[in-house]
């Protein structure tokens, strides 16, 4: 049986599963030497930094670098695969094998690999994250399975849910300026997005200077992958350079992509409000720098 040492994503899995995801962990090194032995693969020793998923490094029959995903089988996972087949290597890591039914994906590893958040000049990462929004987008036929924003949106009804209807530690304005947004955003021509465009899933590469890893594979406006990428900004910022920070990223996504700033701002307030829900559906903290961001960019309008 191939060692796994799946403490760097065990945490978020129990967290996002239970006890599917602990049966899924134990079960995880039968599930790697299945594959490896399916694949010819040669497996190394994960990757340092896991978040919901195991992920390692491994080496094809040809020599080939690729790459190993396994998780919980789920919705994620099943569409990551079928949006990698319609990016199709452009812009993004390529897939080389799938068997969602086992939450396994063989991938091309993305070399020499540095993520985009290392880079210092924040004006460069502005521009090379905005280059692959102009770039990855890929129009959708009706009936598309790809989940759209206005279903991602549904998640703010959770919110109200989960909290007998009221809004619990959530500021009730902040939430209900979201779902307006929202319902004002998210009725426009869908093209499958990235999803979860941040500095980390962004990697120098060998055959493009840049490419993505890991898509969500939603159905919308490419502006949300611009939020996702605004709302993970560098740690540690006091709030008056965060301000600054995020006006300059603003205004210059703006005259990249030939956009109206008010829009990029209105995408980037209700994603950080989503995504604020998101992390405390998902662990119960982590929602307070979310909220801040949307008071900012509500600020900045």
């Amino acid at each position: 049986m191939i060692p796994i040492d799946a403490r760097g994503c065990a945490g978020k899995i129990v967290d996002i599963h239970g006890e599917k995801g602990v049966a899924w962990l134990a079960a995880l090194p039968a599930l790697v030497a299945d594959a490896a032995a399916r694949w010819s693969l040669t497996v190394r020793p994960p990757f340092p930094e896991l978040s919901y998923n195991y992920v390692a490094p491994v080496v094809g029959p040809g020599g080939e670098a690729w790459v190993l995903k396994a998780g919980v089988p789920d919705r994620e996972l099943a569409d990551e695969a079928a949006a990698l087949r319609l990016f199709d290597g452009r812009g993004i890591a390529r897939l080389i094998h799938a068997d969602t039914e086992r939450g396994v994906l063989l991938l091309e590893r993305v070399l020499p690999g540095e993520p985009l958040k290392g880079m210092a000049d924040d004006d460069t990462r502005v521009r090379t994250v905005a280059g692959l929004i102009g770039e990855l987008p890929r129009p959708l036929a009706t009936g598309h399975p790809f989940r759209t924003i206005a279903h991602l949106a549904r998640g703010l009804d959770r919110l109200r849910q989960a909290f007998g209807g009221g809004y619990g530690p959530f500021p009730a304005r902040r939430v209900e300026r979201a779902a307006a947004l929202f319902a004002e955003l998210a009725g426009g021509p869908s093209r499958l997005i990235h999803g979860d465009m941040n500095p980390g899933n962004v990697l120098r590469a060998a055959r493009a200077p840049w490419l993505a890893i890991d898509p969500k594979g939603y159905a919308g406006d490419p502006l949300f992958d611009v939020a996702t990428f605004l709302n993970d900004p560098p740690a540690g910022l006091a709030a008056d350079d965060l301000r600054r920070l995020q006006a300059r990223r603003v205004a210059l996504f703006a005259e990249l992509l030939g956009q109206p700033r008010a829009a990029i701002l209105a995408w980037a307030e209700a994603h950080a409000v989503l995504s604020g829900w998101w992390s405390y559906e998902d662990h119960g903290h982590g929602w307070e720098g979310s909220l801040a961001l949307a008071a900012l960019y509500e600020a900045l309008g």
